[in-house]
């Protein structure tokens, strides 16, 4: 092997070290974030470790996640004997630093391979304000994001033998995406989408057999899991609420994620629906362009397409179904596809001018690239000032972990009569500080589960007021219905019980 090729992937180690430190920093005084999603994922680790079994925290079958992750976390409870909240800040340092890796052996195999350019995108990964959020939080996203990095090179060696064996590697890869996420179903998508613009397979001697071997292969782990909680629950992806969201907010919402990767003022937001729009229009004629000049087969094409199909998908699925807000978290997975996307042709571009001008040139991309990533650091150390104070904000952070009512719990475990439920609109976090299981207050949406939940004559209220819900049921309606006797409280938090009327 050269001696270059050593230095082609030294660079990127070094970075993934580099990032590996920064998410120890982040999570060096209160460990890894957690949020409702992480003790769903940590408890159904626990559980398949111990009993081999799909039970999340509160008893019931993991339906609303997919099971690759908490396999995952599992896996390692196995080999390790940690449990998964406290070595999250580990696994997750160690996936940013795979993920940072990935993305540099990717650029080194880029058509016009530019080293500045490599160590400038690796910067912008590692200080990434939104990455660093999502790595240091026990969220499948952090694996999910290491997956795409996966499926590009694995679909970059396809391209390079046209084989039915390499072709597997790629959906086995996808296959195992879809069922760390929901959403991996976009690799699918970003997979059928080359090998249909592909025009190194003629269509009917190996490209229709080929999409339909990669789609079978990579839809059939997802429909298998589908089944399993159909069986279960009765519900593929659990309880799912129709869109509140139209079309023309959620682009609105894309928008806004993008200004704020970029480092731009919130006084672009009103430009948000105009920006959004001219990133992914300007995407999909460049892979159009590509592959209509026979130079589908690359790299950079790869993850265009994938920004596309993740983008696209995203952008119609909310105005579809309900989730949360669209976000920097929920776009996280498209942020290293999106910042290669449009910003890669710079060395192609740098390339063609054969005057001195390139050299100037370059020197402008990089001071704006530098300022760029200047502008994320001075974000990123803020955060880092504040949480290294309190710890990452959510259940390992003081606000938590330094509560009287929390505390309160702790202590009084024994006041509740064996065979009454116990409610709460915290149910996550009655489990992780106490260990006891409880359920959660219905939402409002579902009237069935309302009115089932006011069939109790007997149930325990466990209620947290710094914590505010709109879509779930509230305490004054459940006083409305209910009588409720405070049997405990102390700052922040109440417990009741209702005696049967």
């Amino acid at each position: 092997m050269k001696p270059s090729r050593y230095l082609n992937n030294l660079d990127s180690f070094i970075a993934a070290c580099i990032g590996f430190y920064a998410i120890y920093l982040y999570t060096a005084y209160s460990g890894v974030g957690i949020s409702p999603d992480s003790i769903m994922y940590a408890s159904t680790a626990t559980n398949i470790q111990s009993h081999l079994s799909l039970i999340t925290f509160n008893k019931t079958p993991l339906t609303f996640f997919p099971v690759f992750y908490p396999f995952f976390l599992g896996a390692i409870q196995f080999i390790t004997g940690a449990d998964p909240i406290r070595a999250g800040a580990m696994i997750d340092a160690t996936l940013f630093a795979a993920v940072i890796f990935t993305t540099g052996w990717i650029m080194s195999k880029f058509v016009a391979h530019s080293r500045i350019y490599k160590w400038l995108i690796l910067g912008a990964i590692i200080l990434s304000p939104g990455l660093l959020e999502i790595y240091t939080y026990l969220w499948s996203e952090t694996l999910f994001i290491l997956e795409i990095m996966l499926f590009i090179i694995a679909y970059w060696r396809y391209m390079q033998t046209h084989t039915l064996k390499s072709l597997l590697w790629v959906a086995i890869i996808t296959a195992i995406a879809c069922i760390t996420r929901y959403v991996g179903i976009t690799i699918i998508g970003a997979g059928g989408l080359m090998l249909l613009l592909d025009d190194h397979l003629p269509w009917w001697k190996k490209k229709v057999g080929h999409i339909l071997f990669y789609g079978f292969i990579s839809i059939s782990l997802l429909v298998a899991n589908l089944i399993l909680n159909s069986t279960a629950t009765g519900l593929s992806t659990g309880t799912r609420e129709p869109s509140i969201t139209p079309f023309k907010d959620n682009l609105y919402y894309i928008g806004t994620v993008i200004v704020d990767w970029g480092a731009l003022s919130n006084k672009a937001y009103p430009f948000a629906i105009l920006i959004a729009s001219i990133v992914l229009l300007a995407l999909i004629a460049v892979l159009l362009w590509k592959a209509f000049k026979g130079k589908i087969n690359s790299y950079e094409n790869i993850v265009i397409a994938f920004t596309i199909v993740y983008g696209m998908f995203i952008l119609v699925w909310a105005s579809i179904q309900r989730f949360e807000r669209i976000n920097s978290r929920l776009l996280s997975p498209m942020f290293i596809p999106l910042l290669i996307a449009c910003t890669y042709w710079v060395p192609d571009m740098l390339n063609l001018i054969k005057s001195k001008a390139k050299y100037v040139l370059a020197g402008v991309a990089i001071i704006l690239m530098m300022a760029f990533e200047y502008s994320t650091y001075q974000a990123d150390y803020e955060r880092y000032d504040d949480e290294g104070d309190y710890g990452v904000p959510g259940y390992s952070d003081d606000d938590w972990n330094k509560s009287e009512f929390v505390v309160y719990l702790k202590q009084h475990k024994n006041i509740y009569k064996p065979g009454v439920p116990i409610f709460s609109d915290a149910n996550e976090a009655v489990y992780l500080f106490t260990g006891m299981s409880s359920e959660l207050i219905p939402h409002k949406f579902f009237s069935k589960d309302v009115q089932k939940f006011y069939a109790h004559k007997q149930f325990y209220l466990i209620w947290f007021d710094n914590l505010y819900n709109s879509e779930l049921v509230s305490l004054p309606d459940i006083m409305k219905n209910k009588k409720l006797v405070k049997i405990g409280a102390a700052k922040q938090g109440e417990i009741y019980y209702c005696d049967g009327k």
